[in-house]
């Protein structure tokens, strides 16, 4: 019996979060929220957000408000607030945020048919959707997401690898993986530009 469309939809919503919950496995409060990039990438931060806007999709936007007020979320919020934890959100708190998120969006999508109305403000013009648009919305928004999570986790740790169990690498040792990389960099050395 093949799965149809409204489960394989969930199925890849949910191996999209729990690759991007994972990559937090393991790590200090410290590690999780240390900016990575010249735009303050954080893991915890990714997780925060991931959350955040899972909670309006999943919530406001299909007529099952979240319900709970995220003041990172607020209008007069600062910008980037939802991007990173702040000193009162310990990396439990955040993840405790994100099992509810997900426990209201599991039942908002459990609930609703796939054509269900769905209404995105921010959207402009294509406000008016569906349930169906949202959760490919939020499966490509993951995964962007969760990209950006790889490069941060294995810059903090060396890390890697697609979830737990399943690295999707080559099988390979540190002095392949060095000898690799040294490749990889003479050949782009070499293009002289």
């Amino acid at each position: 019996m093949s799965e149809d469309a409204a489960e394989t939809l969930a199925r890849y919503l949910r191996v999209q979060r729990d690759a991007l919950r994972w990559k937090l496995e393991g790590l200090s409060e410290r590690d999780a929220r240390m900016p990575m990039t010249p735009t303050g990438t954080n893991l915890l931060g990714l997780v925060k957000h991931v959350a955040t806007v899972a909670s309006d999709y999943f919530g406001a936007c299909v007529g099952r408000p979240f319900p709970e007020r995220l003041a990172w979320n607020d209008e007069d919020a600062e910008d980037n607030a939802d991007m990173w934890a702040g000193p009162d959100e310990s990396r439990e708190s955040v993840l405790a945020l994100w099992d509810r998120v997900w426990a209201h969006a599991d039942a908002s999508i459990a609930q609703l048919p796939l054509d269900a109305p769905a209404h995105v403000p921010w959207w402009g013009p294509n406000a008016d959707t569906t349930l169906h648009r949202l959760i490919v919305h939020m499966i490509a928004e993951i995964a962007r997401h969760a990209g950006h999570a790889d490069i941060v986790r294995e810059s903090i740790d060396g890390a890697a690898g697609l979830r737990d169990g399943v690295s999707n690498l080559p099988d390979q040792d540190a002095e392949w993986w060095s000898a690799y990389v040294d490749r990889l960099r003479a050949t782009a050395e070499a293009t002289g530009d």
